[in-house]
């Protein structure tokens, strides 16, 4: 004898699947877009540096102390400069991957 399930515990039409498929990925390009426009800010050097960055990783604003600027030691401005974009795009990448972790379930679809 075949247990029965539940109604929609069944097999999926394949129209179905194609039409969660969109919507996901409909919802993922939104939430891209989202992401492209919001800007995540960082600070390097205990607050000596301040770069703003954008979800798309464009720099749109750094800010330095002036206490930092040293002409003697280029070479440390330097290295807090770099620090700071590569926290953002640290953070950037952080938190894309953890919004589209969120709307596909944690799962890696290629072209989503």
């Amino acid at each position: 004898m075949k247990a029965r399930l539940p109604q929609g515990y069944g097999k999926q039409s394949m129209a179905q699947l194609m039409q969660q498929a969109q919507q996901m990925q409909e919802n993922v390009k939104k939430k891209q877009e989202e992401l492209e426009n919001t800007s995540y800010s960082v600070t390097a050097g205990g607050g000596m540096v301040e770069l703003t960055m954008t979800g798309n990783h464009q720099v749109t604003s750094l800010k330095l102390n002036p206490d930092v600027v040293q002409p003697d030691d280029i070479e440390m401005l330097e290295d807090l400069i770099s620090a700071a974009v590569n926290e953002a795009v640290r953070v950037v990448d952080e938190a894309a991957d953890k919004e589209m972790a969120a709307l596909t379930g944690g799962l890696n679809i290629p072209g989503l």
